[in-house]
């Protein structure tokens, strides 16, 4: 899922309400569904090294699944208050 279409899908209250009920449905349950778990690594070279040997030389990054991302969001903000 694209974030351009969580957000269109949030701008309506009824879509926001059952995001929101999920978010809750989760912190009642205390489980994460595997879904949200997985990830993806990539790992980019930085750019005009002259070699590339060391492991300082690339910067990885972690993608996660969007809807599982907001979700922990929405969680920690909700731990917060």
């Amino acid at each position: 899922m694209l974030w351009k279409y969580l957000k269109l899908i949030v701008k309506d209250n009824m879509c926001l309400n059952i995001f929101v009920n999920i978010t809750n449905t989760y912190i009642n349950l205390d489980h994460w569904l595997s879904h949200f778990k997985i990830l993806l690594s990539i790992i980019i070279p930085k750019p005009n090294k002259a070699s590339y040997n060391s492991s300082k030389i690339f910067r990885p990054i972690v993608l996660l699944n969007i809807l599982g991302k907001h979700i922990k969001k929405f969680i920690g903000e909700r731990l917060q208050f």
